[in-house]
């Protein structure tokens, strides 16, 4: 997409009529022309559409802000725990360890809670 391609608001509209009215007092338009050129101007979508109703005539002209390209958005992590996610989770990875030491009768279990709370820490930052 081109620069001539982007969209215009109402500030950029109210912007060239108020150029237009500099060239209509200076005798560069006559009334008709500035009633034209003023009827364009607020259909106008882009600005392109803009920059072609002053392509006759000389500074003022409609000048626009650079625009940045978009930055794609952060790339998150698949293991990446939601903010309301993180209360929950070390309850849950007791609770599971709990309920492995009754299935295994093994209380080496619960030293799983540390590494498994480490890992998903971890992967929460990224």
């Amino acid at each position: 997409m081109s620069e001539r391609d982007i969209r215009i608001g109402d500030a950029e509209r109210e912007h060239a009529l108020e150029l237009l009215g500099e060239h209509l007092g200076q005798g560069r338009l006559t009334v008709d022309e500035f009633g034209e050129r003023s009827a364009r101007v607020a259909t106008a979508r882009t600005r392109g559409d803009l920059l072609g109703l002053f392509a006759d005539l000389p500074d003022p002209r409609p000048r626009f802000q650079q625009v940045a390209p978009a930055e794609p958005p952060a790339r998150r992590s698949s293991f990446a725990l939601e903010p309301r996610m993180s209360g929950v989770v070390l309850p849950v990875v007791i609770l599971g360890c709990v309920a492995l030491f009754f299935v295994l009768k093994n209380p080496f279990v619960f030293l799983l809670v540390l590494p498994v709370m480490l890992l998903l820490g971890r992967s929460g930052k990224r």
